[in-house]
């Protein structure tokens, strides 16, 4: 049987609202044109693969400010995650293997029951 963890409330709040922080940060860069700055188009085919770009608009100033407001919600929420006191518990491998299942505890393990009928 796999080891459980009763890990406290804040930090599960904290890596789930992590793991959505980084979904939201994703999808939004995944809509902006790839330039922040406004560029012209480009192609190359002098590497080992050829790269082409369309021309960029450049990221509005709204646009920038919300990719900033997130990466910072993201990485003060990485730090809360990682440096929580619930950590001082675990050493070595156990450690390692307790983080690993906090950023998993949110799914819903393989062969439970989700409550849905079938």
């Amino acid at each position: 049987m796999a080891t459980t963890y009763d890990f406290p409330s804040d930090l599960l709040a904290g890596q789930e609202e992590l793991h959505q922080v980084r979904a939201e940060l994703s999808a939004l860069l995944k809509r902006l044109p790839w330039s922040v700055e406004p560029l012209d188009g480009f192609s190359d085919d002098t590497g080992w693969r050829k790269v082409e770009r369309p021309a960029s608009p450049g990221w509005t100033a709204d646009e920038q400010a919300e990719v900033e407001k997130l990466r910072r919600r993201e990485r003060e929420l990485a730090v809360f995650v990682s440096t929580h006191r619930y950590w001082s518990e675990f050493t070595g491998p156990e450690a390692v293997h307790a983080r690993s299942r906090l950023k998993h505890a949110h799914e819903t393990p393989p062969g439970e029951d989700t409550g849905q009928g079938s």
